[in-house]
């Protein structure tokens, strides 16, 4: 693994571990622990640039505007 992979096959390939960490009885074996913890690492890590750099949605943070009530 390497710092090069894109973001989409990042999470291609954790998905694809995932898999095989089901398939396997829900057990790595060493080399496959290995590069799942990279593999997570990486993603980590763009998750927190994301963070810092304030590119994350904080939707439950939105106001709401009260309908005004008009009398007719």
């Amino acid at each position: 693994m390497s710092k090069s992979l894109k973001p989409a096959q990042v999470l291609k390939e954790l998905a694809e571990m995932r898999k095989i960490y089901k398939d396997q009885g829900f057990s790595y074996n060493q080399e496959q622990q290995e590069q799942y913890d990279k593999l997570l690492k990486l993603r980590r890590d763009r998750v927190s640039m994301f963070i810092k750099t304030g590119r994350v949605s904080k939707g439950g943070l939105r106001k709401k505007d009260e309908p005004t009530k008009e009398d007719s």
